[in-house]
C-alpha cells in the first residue's frame, strides 16, 4: 500500500519507519527540506540501533529506509491509498493540512494522529466519512497499542480499513468514539495531574512518588518522569483542554503553571520534575538528591 505521512517530525518519522518496515510505501512530507532529512535520519539512526541490537537485520533496515522518500511536495502523496496526519497539535493547522491532502488524493483514508477533536478536524473535508483517527504512542516503534477513534461521521469501511492497517504493521487496536482524551490521554492525565498535586502539597518527592506507582502498580515509568517526558507544556495544554471539556477535576495545578513558565518543560529543557543530562534522568529538580 502506499502510505502518505504529513509532518516529519518525532510521531510522523516514526508512523512512516513502522509502515516501511512492514512493507508499505512510504511518503514522508514535511514544509522545510530540512525537517524532512532530520525526520529520515532520525529513523536511519533507530533502524542502526535496533541492529546493533539484534532486534533488526541489516537488510530489513536497508529495505525499510528504500521504501521511504522524503519530500516537500504535497503533490508527491497523489495516489497514498491512507494519508496519516501529524503536524503538531494545532486545530487550525490540522484542518487546513487534511484538507489539503484530500484535495490531492483521490478517495484516500484520511487519517488524524491527533489527540484532540477528530470531529472537528474530519469537518474540514469535503468527505467526513473518510476521516479516522490513529492515535500512535511514543516511541512508535516500541509502543503495541493504537487508538482507532472513530468521528461523528466516519464510515464503518473507514474503520475496518483503519483497524486491518494498524494490524498489518504488527500493532494492536482499540476502537474509541471520539471524546475529550479518548481512552488514553483521559487516564493518563487524571493520574499524572494528581501526582502533581501530591507534589505540590509535599506529600512526597517526584521520585517516590514514580517508584510507588512502578512497584505498586507495575507501571514502566511513574506519572511524573512520564510528564517530563511528554513535556510540561503538552501535559498542560492537554489539562486545559480537558477541563474546558470536562469541568474542574482537570484543573491543573499551580506548580505545574509555574515550571511551565519557567521554561522547566522536561527531559527536552534539562528540567522539569527531574534533571535531565545526556537524556538521562539524574536528580530531581529541588536540588535534592534523586532517590
Amino acid at each position: 500500500m502506499k502510505v502518505a505521512v504529513l509532518g516529519a517530525g518525532t510521531m510522523g518519522g516514526g508512523i512512516a519507519q513502522v509502515s516501511a518496515m512492514t512493507g508499505h510505501e512510504v511518503t514522508l512530507r514535511d514544509i522545510e527540506d530540512a525537517y524532512v532529512d532530520r525526520g529520515i535520519e532520525t529513523i536511519a539512526d533507530t533502524l542502526e540501533e535496533g541492529v546493533e541490537r539484534g532486534k533488526v537485520t541489516p537488510e530489513n533496515r536497508e529495505g525499510a529506509l528504500e521504501r521511504i522518500a522524503g519530500t516537500t511536495d504535497l503533490d508527491a502523496i497523489e495516489g497514498s491509498e491512507l494519508v496519516i496526519e501529524a503536524v503538531p497539535e494545532e486545530m487550525a493547522l490540522k484542518k487546513e493540512t487534511v484538507a489539503a491532502a484530500e484535495r490531492v488524493t483521490d478517495g484516500a483514508v484520511i487519517a488524524s494522529n491527533t489527540s484532540s477533536s477528530l470531529t472537528e478536524i474530519a469537518g474540514a473535508l469535503d468527505d467526513p466519512s473518510r476521516a479516522i483517527g490513529l492515535h500512535f504512542f511514543n516511541p512508535v516503534h516500541l509502543m503495541d497499542l493504537v487508538e482507532v477513534v472513530v468521528a461523528e461521521r466516519t464510515a464503518e469501511a473507514t474503520v475496518e480499513f483503519a483497524a486491518e492497517f494498524i494490524e498489518g504493521i504488527g500493532k494492536e487496536t482499540v476502537v474509541i468514539n471520539d471524546t475529550p482524551g479518548f481512552a488514553t490521554s483521559r487516564l493518563g492525565v487524571a493520574i499524572g495531574v494528581e501526582a502533581i498535586r501530591m507534589v505540590e502539597q509535599g506529600v512526597a518527592s517526584p521520585r517516590a512518588i514514580d517508584r510507588a506507582m512502578e512497584l505498586g502498580y507495575n507501571h514502566p515509568m511513574g506519572p511524573l518522569e512520564l510528564t517530563d517526558l511528554v513535556g510540561l507544556d503538552v501535559r498542560l495544554d492537554i489539562l486545559e483542554g480537558l477541563r474546558e471539556e470536562l469541568g474542574e477535576r482537570f484543573r491543573p495545578p499551580q506548580l505545574l503553571k509555574r515550571k511551565v513558565r519557567a521554561g522547566k518543560l522536561g527531559k527536552k529543557t534539562g528540567e522539569g520534575f527531574y534533571y535531565w543530562e545526556d537524556g538521562e534522568r539524574t536528580d530531581i529538580s529541588d536540588g535534592k538528591t534523586d532517590k
